[in-house]
């Protein structure tokens, strides 16, 4: 069980949204190199980076940043956010990226994860966003046809590392994550599958221990102060290893 804290780049600078919304965002640092070394300084063993521009407007618009991270840091990465083409994703991990993320184009063709899996095996996780139990694309913008469930049995065809779900009404609401919809999820598929969206509380964290996943993504709550990384991380440890 690792606990990753989340980094959502917006305009170079370090922010989270509120549903996904864009106009609902709150900046929490003009420097995310500076945010990422503080993860790094307080134990973190992975960190979620995503590119919300990217998200929103097809293609990666904060590489430098990240960049500029990975270089900075020993902790590895996974960016998501834009990333739609095959050269981007080369790009993404020849710049240091320990997996990447897809999602949209994940949606519109398959048979593409199937080829990025089989390219770079291990290092391709897809991200499902879900409003409603639809899978939602475009940063969030549009939902498609496909239900969580039936998409995740479907792209798990294709042999990615890890699905990373997010419950999006949950997302920085710090109202508790979707644990039904995990559960559901779990039952579905095989793949490693990591939570995000709504984790506000060690209850919360918890909660999610119970439950057969690979990870826990926190974003909200890291920076707000209503968790503290090394307490989550801690609690983790004590669940996993069956005493409190």
């Amino acid at each position: 069980m690792v606990v990753i804290p989340a980094i959502d780049l917006k305009g170079g600078k370090c922010v989270r949204l509120t549903q996904g919304q864009k106009d609902a965002e709150t900046v929490f640092s003009e420097d995310p190199v500076d945010v990422a070394k503080s993860w790094e300084d307080q134990g973190a063993d992975y960190l979620h980076i995503v590119d919300l521009d990217g998200a929103f407007e097809g293609v990666p618009k904060n590489l430098t940043i990240v960049e500029q991270i990975i270089k900075q840091i020993k902790v590895p990465i996974e960016f998501g956010g834009g990333l739609r083409t095959t050269q981007s994703i080369k790009t993404m991990l020849n710049l240091g990226a320990d997996r990447v993320i897809v999602g949209t184009k994940a949606i519109d063709s398959p048979s593409w994860v199937d080829e990025l899996c089989k390219t770079f095996p291990g290092r391709i996780a897809v991200g499902i966003d879900a409003k409603n139990g639809k899978v939602a694309v475009k940063g969030w913008t549009s939902l498609c046809e496909w239900t969580s469930v039936d998409f995740a049995r479907e792209i798990e065809k294709a042999s990615p590392c890890a699905l990373i779900f997010t419950d999006i009404s949950k997302d920085g609401m710090l109202q508790g994550p979707n644990i039904s919809s995990l559960k559901e999820l779990l039952l579905a598929v095989k793949t490693p599958v990591i939570a995000s969206g709504g984790i506000s509380s060690l209850k919360d964290i918890e909660a999610l221990s119970r439950l057969p996943i690979a990870g826990m993504i926190i974003g909200k709550a890291l920076y707000t102060g209503h968790i503290k990384l090394s307490e989550a991380k801690r609690l983790c440890d004590s669940l996993r290893f069956g005493h409190r």
